[in-house]
C-alpha cells in the first residue's frame, strides 16, 4: 500500500524529460513573449513586399497548426497521419460560414470566424477522437490514416460541401468596416492571423502546465504507471484530441479567410498531413516552440524551394532521413 504514496506524483515528474511547462512568470518568460509579439508587429515593416506578406501570413496560421499538431505528437506521443481533416473541415465549415454572413444569414462578424473553425475542429475531434483515441501507438496511427483517406474520398463524393475540385470561394470584406478595418488589404489580415498566433501559441502553451497537459506527457512516458495510479488513460488522449482538433480548426479558419478559397480534396489529404507531421518533426517535437520553426521550414520549402529546383521533394525527403 504504501509503493503507492510516491507515485502521486508521477505525471508532474515524468513530464519534465519532455516540453518545458508553462509556470509563473519570471523576467526571462516575459522577454521571450514580449519579442515573440515584438517580431509578428515588426515583421510587415522589415519584410515589405507583397510576396513576404503572404510568407509571413502563412507563416502565422501554420504556426498554430503545427503547435496543434504537436499535442498529439510531442506531448501525448500520438503519431497521427490525420491532421489535415481538422484543419480542412474547419476550413470548410468556416468558408460556408463567412459566406452566409455575406448574405446576411449568420451575424458573425469576420474577427470570430476563426473560433467558428475552431469549434467546428473540436465538434469533428469529439466525434472521430472517440473512436480514434479507444488505441494508441501504431494502432492510433493506422486508425488516424484511415479516417484522413475516408474524409479525403467523401471530398470527392459531396461536392455540395466541398466544392469537388474547384473547392469554395468567398469574400472576407463583407459587413460593416470597424474603424477603417475591413480586411480587404493583405496587411490588415496578417494581422489579424498574428493576433490569432500569439493567443492560441499562448494558450497552448498555458495548455502544457494543466494537470491534463501534465498528465498527458506521463501517458506519452509510462501509460501502464498512469492507469496503476487511478487514470483513464484513453480519457486523456480524448481530450488532449479535441483540444488540439480546436486549434486545428482556428488554423484551418486563418487559412481560408487569407487564401478566400478552400479546395476540395487537398485540403484534407494525407499529404497535408504527412506535411505537418514532417516539418513539426523538423522544427522539434520534444520542445514547445520547435513547431514554430517547423511552420516557417514549412513555408519556405513550399514556397521558395519550389522555386529552385522541381527536385525539392526529393531534397526534402533526404533532410528528414537525415533527421
Amino acid at each position: 500500500m504504501n509503493a503507492a504514496v510516491p507515485s502521486s506524483s508521477t505525471p508532474a515528474a515524468s513530464s519534465a524529460g519532455g516540453h518545458r511547462r508553462a509556470g509563473p512568470l519570471n523576467a526571462g518568460r516575459i522577454t521571450i513573449w514580449a519579442l515573440f509579439a515584438l517580431a509578428l508587429i515588426v515583421a510587415p515593416y522589415v519584410f515589405t513586399s507583397s510576396l513576404a506578406l503572404t510568407m509571413l501570413s502563412q507563416i502565422g496560421y501554420l504556426i498554430i497548426i503545427c503547435l496543434s499538431y504537436n499535442i498529439l505528437l510531442g506531448q501525448g506521443g500520438m503519431l497521427s497521419f490525420g491532421h489535415a481533416v481538422y484543419t480542412g473541415l474547419g476550413s470548410f465549415i468556416t468558408i460556408h460560414a463567412m459566406n452566409m454572413a455575406g448574405k446576411g444569414e449568420l451575424p458573425i462578424p469576420l474577427v470570430l470566424m476563426p473560433v467558428v473553425g475552431g469549434l467546428a475542429g473540436a465538434f469533428f475531434a469529439i466525434v472521430l477522437g472517440f473512436v480514434t483515441t479507444k488505441k494508441s501507438g501504431t494502432t492510433f496511427a493506422m486508425i488516424t490514416l484511415g479516417i484522413g483517406e475516408l474524409v479525403a474520398s467523401m471530398a470527392l463524393m459531396f461536392p455540395e460541401f466541398f466544392g469537388g475540385e474547384g473547392g469554395i470561394t468567398t469574400d472576407r470584406v463583407y459587413g460593416q468596416g470597424f474603424m477603417g478595418i475591413t480586411f480587404g488589404p493583405a496587411i490588415q489580415v496578417y494581422y489579424l492571423i498574428a493576433v490569432y498566433c500569439f493567443v492560441c501559441t499562448a494558450l497552448m502553451f498555458a495548455f502544457t502546465g494543466t494537470p491534463l497537459g501534465r498528465i498527458l506527457n506521463a501517458v506519452r512516458d509510462n501509460p501502464e504507471r498512469v492507469e496503476f495510479i487511478g487514470y483513464n488513460t484513453q480519457r486523456v488522449r480524448y481530450f488532449a484530441f479535441i483540444i488540439s482538433g480546436f486549434f486545428a480548426g482556428v488554423g484551418g479558419a486563418l487559412a481560408a479567410i487569407n487564401f478566400e478559397i478552400v479546395t476540395g480534396a487537398d485540403s484534407v489529404s494525407i499529404m497535408r498531413s504527412g506535411s505537418y507531421l514532417l516539418f513539426t518533426f523538423l522544427g522539434g517535437a520534444g520542445f514547445f516552440f520547435g513547431p514554430i520553426i517547423g511552420a516557417v521550414l514549412l513555408v519556405f520549402a513550399s514556397v521558395l524551394l519550389s522555386e529552385l529546383s522541381k527536385a525539392w521533394l526529393l531534397y526534402l525527403g533526404l533532410v528528414f532521413l537525415l533527421m
